[in-house]
């Protein structure tokens, strides 16, 4: 069975959207900065949201949506099994940057190459509303980090400091999107 993405429209964006999604991850090991290069250690944690930040998260989602920016979603079936959100404000020195806000794939539907696609997509729709590089406040987690890399993601040049303070561990990446 074929994944089929698209685009949300802000009446998609309701309650229950995110029922059967699966925000589950186990960590082991995170990226840190030290002195200007990271490195790993060990650090145990679960990421698993429970209902009450699964509504926080629709909220965002319709927020982005309304704010110019855009949601894709990855299907199979009829059944969500992750998304991607694009803001839609520019920031930056030079106003090229949009942000990354959300991608994540449900817990059972990982390693299908599900989350580069919606990667992919979520630069090029990023470059058609302008902007030369996408910006993520990235999890820590080396699973994470192993992704963002394999997509081509580096250290932020520059650091957006409302995104930085929204979570201090998350590590401040950049993707430019002349490729896309």
């Amino acid at each position: 069975m074929s994944i089929l993405y698209r685009s949300f429209i802000e009446e998609e964006i309701k309650p229950g959207l995110l029922d059967q999604f699966v925000r589950y991850q186990k960590t082991d090991r995170v990226w840190y900065e030290e002195n200007g290069q990271f490195r790993v250690k060990e650090d145990s944690f679960t990421d698993d949201w429970d209902l009450e930040k699964k509504k926080e998260v629709i909220q965002s989602l319709k927020q982005c949506v309304q704010a110019g920016g855009t949601v894709i979603g990855a299907f199979l079936a009829e059944r969500m099994i992750g998304f991607a959100a694009v803001e839609g404000k520019k920031f930056g020195r030079r106003r090229h940057y949009l942000e990354l806000s959300y991608i994540h794939v449900s817990h059972e539907a990982r390693g299908r190459g599900t989350g580069l696609e919606l990667f992919k997509l979520a630069c090029i729709y990023a470059k058609q509303m302008g902007a030369e590089k996408m910006y993520i406040g990235a999890h820590p987690s080396a699973e994470t980090q192993h992704f963002y890399r394999k997509a081509g993601c580096v250290p932020a040049k520059e650091i957006n400091g409302e995104i930085y303070s929204r979570e201090p561990l998350d590590l401040q990446l950049e993707v430019s999107l002349d490729p896309f």
